[in-house]
């Protein structure tokens, strides 16, 4: 007997309607509808997540190309939203087929009880027969029209509904090392098992199409948060949607002659393998994250950073370490933010001079000996609160909360450090307190992983560095003895 999967099947702009005139392309529409048909006959779950909003709007309105601002962009989504799903409509229902809208913004999966709500009702849908065709609130996501978050909110769809398989469908057929229409030597890569070592390999500078918003750095961006949640992800061409049957055939019966391949479980198809459609394979993690940490750190927007010495990277690395952090291992506190809140946790690292292959010393390996070997302690650097804001608010309010003790003999302002330090983001951006200093000094701070704070900014700044013991002596309570926990590292030491 087969297995059933559940799988997401995401479609770009570039894939529902021309690039120069902007007419839906029905022969793709109409071959992606009879697939998610024969896919569903075989007892397979499908989700599909669709762009086309802006598009579709522009062939209404009969524009020639997308207008500058972002209130025309989103003007635009709302335009063709509902001439976009109504098409879909249109083509399912000539074949009987109920669909469902489902338009979701980071916003409503941001908060808890409405990413499961989410859940649910997605869950319900395809226990009805449905298939819910989800896209991102043009009109409302700003990130959605400048970033290409489609690609992101297919893998964060598929990590919801823990999806056995994510499809990327797109305007080539498989992963290049380099753009296939410019460069006559660029090759497919057939599977990949570690996207951070293929980022190498690959150049993804392309920006996509003229009317998407994305381009192959998204879809590996996707990829990652899919297979880090346990979901085999796919790039492959929109042309022939079709071939989606045959890639799903083919790694099944690559799962029967190999059953140590992650991909299915399914032994009961023939162990010769057929003809390889073209496409790209991620392979999923053989651990996949826990839906919490997989929430924490791809849906949920940071409110400020922890920052950690090495040691406790290291300790926060290891599998057994549960994804909690010790208020010993905090070196700083950056930017402000409540309990509940998620948070970004950074490691401070000694730059590596020329004549100095190492400046770290050995014993950083050490979870807490940073603090006990006299090793300087960043001063904080994050910003002032209003007299009127608690420094011990919650993150539902921000009146003072009894339990807290008095804060009056701390004083929580911006200082100059002996020890100021650069900070990288993992979006890329940089913050910089005192160029100058920070080039003095030599340290660097770098985004290692994101998790949810136990403590507020101003409490976890005044245990840093500090045994547990210490919490009720200092708050006055102590909630948990560890100060950020679901703690998911994405980069390694």
């Amino acid at each position: 007997m087969k297995r059933s999967y559940t799988i997401v099947i995401k479609l770009g702009t570039s894939s529902i309607v021309d690039e120069a005139t902007h007419q839906p392309l029905l022969s793709i529409l109409s071959s992606i509808v009879e697939t998610v048909l024969n896919l569903k006959n075989d007892g397979h779950r499908v989700v599909l997540v669709s762009s086309g909003a802006i598009g579709v709007g522009l062939k209404r309105m009969d524009m020639m190309g997308k207008p500058k601002t972002l209130a025309g962009h989103q003007a635009l989504a709302a335009i063709g939203q509902g001439r976009l799903i109504a098409l879909w409509d249109d083509l399912f229902g000539h074949l009987g087929q109920p669909i469902a809208q489902v338009l979701i913004t980071r916003g409503d999966i941001s908060e808890r009880s409405r990413y499961l709500n989410a859940v649910n009702t997605l869950t319900e849908l395809l226990n009805m027969g449905v298939i819910p065709i989800v896209n991102e609130n043009d009109t409302v996501a700003v990130r959605e029209i400048k970033f290409g978050d489609n690609d992101t909110l297919s893998a964060i769809t598929s990590s919801m509904l823990h999806a056995d398989y994510l499809f990327l469908l797109t305007d080539v057929e498989a992963l290049y090392t380099a753009n296939p229409r410019k460069d006559p030597f660029a090759k497919a890569i057939d599977v990949v098992s570690s996207i951070s070592a293929i980022r190498a390999e690959v150049n993804t500078t392309s920006l996509g199409s003229k009317l998407g918003t994305g381009g192959m750095e998204t879809k590996l961006i996707a990829a990652e948060i899919a297979t880090g949640a346990g979901t085999a992800t796919v790039i492959t061409s929109s042309k022939n949607p079709k071939n989606i049957l045959s890639i799903i055939e083919y790694n099944r019966s690559i799962q029967a002659a190999s059953p140590s391949e992650p991909v299915s479980t399914d032994n009961s198809h023939s162990c010769t393998p057929t003809t390889r459609p073209p496409h790209t394979l991620f392979t999923p993690s053989p651990t996949p994250l826990p839906d919490l940490k997989s929430w924490t750190s791809h849906t949920l927007t940071p409110s400020g950073s922890v920052i950690i010495d090495t040691g406790a990277h290291h300790v926060l690395s290891r599998r057994d370490s549960g994804g909690r952090l010790l208020p010993a291992g905090v070196v700083d506190v950056r930017g402000g933010f409540a309990s509940g809140q998620a948070v970004r946790i950074a490691v401070r690292r000694r730059k590596k001079g020329p004549d100095d292959r190492d400046s770290a010393p050995s014993r950083i390996l050490d979870p807490y000996m940073t603090y006990l070997d006299g090793s300087p302690i960043t001063q904080p650097s994050t910003p002032t609160l209003l007299p009127a804001v608690s420094l011990s608010s919650s993150i539902a309010s921000l009146e003072p909360l009894s339990r807290s003790g008095s804060m009056n003999d701390t004083t929580l302002t911006p200082s100059s450090s002996s020890s100021t330090v650069t900070e990288t983001l993992a979006d890329g951006g940089i913050r910089t307190p005192n160029e100058t200093e920070e080039e003095e000094e030599g340290w660097d701070v770098v985004e290692v992983g994101r998790g949810l704070a136990n403590y507020n900014w101003a409490e976890i700044n005044r245990v840093k560095g500090l045994k547990s013991a210490y919490i009720t002596q200092l708050l006055g309570y102590a909630d948990s003895e560890y100060v950020v926990e679901n703690i998911t590292i994405r980069l390694p030491p």
